[in-house]
């Protein structure tokens, strides 16, 4: 998918900004059991950042910048989450 077809289906972006709340709020859960193991993940503080802006500041949310981070920080993401499996 590139990025104009990602802005052109509603559903796919719902569903990624979906995905990425449940990250965020995952990690700040994490954070408050298992403190290690939520240093161990690269930029968990922006994570959870983004998080609360896509579930309180959902109307200022740009698509430009959820595809930026779908391009530059989900392989990061992925790779320290298969790396504390």
């Amino acid at each position: 998918m590139v990025f104009a077809d990602y802005c052109a289906d509603a559903k796919t972006r719902l569903a990624v900004e979906r995905a990425f709340e449940i990250m965020g709020e995952a990690l700040n859960r994490i954070g408050k059991i298992e403190p290690a193991v939520l240093a161990s993940i690269r930029e968990h503080r922006s994570i959870v950042s983004f998080r609360n802006i896509l579930a309180h500041a959902y109307d200022h949310v740009e698509d430009r910048l959820v595809w930026g981070i779908i391009e530059t920080d989900l392989k990061e993401l992925v790779s320290d989450i298969h790396r504390i499996r």
